[in-house]
């Protein structure tokens, strides 16, 4: 990764919009539909990845937490080996490094199951483009359906007005929750509580 790349990686990891180039997404995004539905089952998604281009850049960390009427029933996390070196800049925002992950399964082994874990859930994901451009992504390996997606930012700018941003760290500190940022299954539960916050205003 070159450094002019790196650092506008972490300019936009550190704000509330992820952008990535639209001819990496313009065909994925047509196969789900992004909603502001209040519903009581959902998977809430995140992943971490060597890079913000869905397609060329890998996912080091998957967070999927399936909810039940809202409680927590069941929970995927693991790391992924992306087959490449995980940059420093990577490292600094997300705290993972390359020998956390060389012993880990490729993203071929894990695509099925976590299809398979979604089942036919909405998703719930903040700043979801990003997050679904990768999921998509995975139809090199696997079959990915259409799928109903909430995307939280989208909520919380509706209904969560007395932040400055709709940073995932900013609605964490006004919600006082705790939150392991950066982390896939901390952004995961956080995600989940600014879900059920926003839609308690509806």
């Amino acid at each position: 990764m070159e450094k002019w790349e790196a650092e506008r990686l972490l300019d936009q990891k550190l704000h509330d919009t992820r952008t990535y180039p639209k001819r990496k997404t313009a065909n994925r995004a047509k196969k789900y539909t992004l909603s502001m539905a209040a519903v009581e089952d959902y998977v809430v998604l995140d992943f971490e990845t060597t890079g913000l281009r869905a397609g060329d850049d890998k996912i080091i960390q998957i967070g999927a937490v399936k909810y039940i009427g809202h409680k927590q029933q069941e929970t995927m996390y693991l790391m992924i080996n992306p087959q490449r070196a995980i940059s420093s800049t990577i490292t600094r925002i997300t705290g993972i490094r390359n020998r956390d992950v060389e012993n880990a399964p490729v993203i071929e082994q894990i695509a099925p199951q976590l299809i398979e874990f979604i089942g036919d859930f909405p998703i719930v994901a903040h700043n979801a483009p990003f997050d679904m451009g990768f999921l998509y992504a995975l139809e090199q390996y696997t079959p990915v359906p259409p799928y109903q997606v909430i995307d939280t930012v989208r909520l919380a700018r509706k209904w969560i007005t007395e932040t400055p941003n709709h940073k995932l760290t900013t609605l964490s500190a006004y919600l006082e929750l705790e939150h392991n940022a950066h982390d896939a299954l901390g952004d995961c539960l956080v995600t989940a509580s600014i879900y059920q916050f926003c839609i308690g205003r509806m």
